[in-house]
């Protein structure tokens, strides 16, 4: 050997040997036995003879971890069983991958499309939702309160109100159409009444505005007798329960349901109504024939009782 081979065996580093007993092979060799059983539906292979007999040596150690190893194969069988074999999930990695993640997240459908798909958006809903969103949400989904005596008085000023301009008489309705034409006569009537005498009270209205269909009851409408221009006046009339002025948050609530109704009565004398789209939203019947006591009252009233078409003529004369 030369000298310079000498000093090359002398520079290589002595590497590290362990030795595994024959203890420690056998719990190896038992745990990646119980892996496989776990990962296939077919039968334990067997285990060599040597770790056999490695294994049976050791029967008391391996007792002791048959629990241990029992409770991890069991979990990885639950956890594997979430996937198919046409699962695109291939890698041990990726199998903590929920199966509840793999279904499809409906879309939570809005409160509008809920409650107002063919009823129309309330100018009432737009006011409740800027006085309080939470309680507008829970009078949706569990129902009006019940009524206070402040609401009685209320219903009961606006009732006598009416009386001292609007004469009711009472309609029997059997469909949808019927109710929604009795709205159009009442609407006539209360154009007219304002139109010759300069005022009426709870004038329904029934408008499309910005794509949606909405619905909303005029508590008054009067023309003033002293200006040249004669634009009508939206009044709404508010009770309180206490001899005091409304605060700031309900004065404003005030004036945004007075702006809404001047808007839903601008877009019905500037625009014509949409009567096909008015059809398909509520799923009316165009051709349905009204009952014989709704035709009988509108003929008494001086109108004809087709009432297609018969926003226009009356709204066009004036605007807000």
């Amino acid at each position: 050997m030369t000298e310079s081979d000498a000093d090359s065996a002398i520079n290589v580093p002595e590497i590290p040997v362990e030795i595994v007993t024959d203890e420690e092979m056998g719990l190896i060799e038992a745990a990646l036995t119980a892996g496989r059983s776990s990962l296939s539906s077919s039968t334990i292979p067997a285990i060599s003879s040597a770790a056999a007999a490695s294994s049976s040596s050791f029967s008391p150690l391996l007792h002791r971890n048959a629990r241990s190893i029992g409770s991890i194969a069991r979990l990885s069988k639950r956890r594997l069983s979430d996937y198919t074999d046409t699962s695109p999930i291939r890698d041990i990695e990726d199998s903590g991958v929920l199966r509840s993640t793999q279904k499809k997240i409906g879309v939570r459908e809005s409160l509008l499309h809920r409650f107002r798909r063919k009823k129309g958006l309330s100018v009432t809903d737009i006011t409740g939702t800027e006085w309080c969103e939470k309680q507008m949400e829970f009078l949706l989904l569990f129902g009006k309160p019940e009524i206070t005596k402040a609401m009685k008085a209320g219903i009961v000023r606006h009732a006598k109100l009416e009386e001292e301009v609007v004469k009711k008489v009472k309609v029997r309705v059997g469909t949808l159409e019927d109710v929604l034409a009795l709205k159009f006569i009442n609407f006539i009537v209360g154009v007219n009444q304002l139109l010759f005498e300069g005022l009426t009270r709870e004038l329904p209205l029934i408008g499309f505005v910005e794509g949606v269909w909405m619905v909303g009851v005029i508590d008054e409408i009067r023309m003033p007798e002293t200006e040249a221009n004669r634009n009508p006046i939206l009044v709404e009339t508010k009770t309180r329960s206490q001899a005091r002025s409304p605060a700031e948050p309900q004065q404003r609530n005030g004036r945004l349901q007075l702006m809404c109704y001047k808007c839903l009565w601008d877009s019905l004398a500037a625009n014509s109504f949409p009567s096909r789209q008015f059809y398909d939203f509520f799923a009316l019947n165009p051709h349905y024939i009204l009952s014989e006591e709704i035709r009988e009252n509108t003929a008494n009233s001086g109108f004809p009782a087709k009432v297609e078409n018969c926003f226009q003529p009356e709204v066009q004369l004036f605007l807000c």
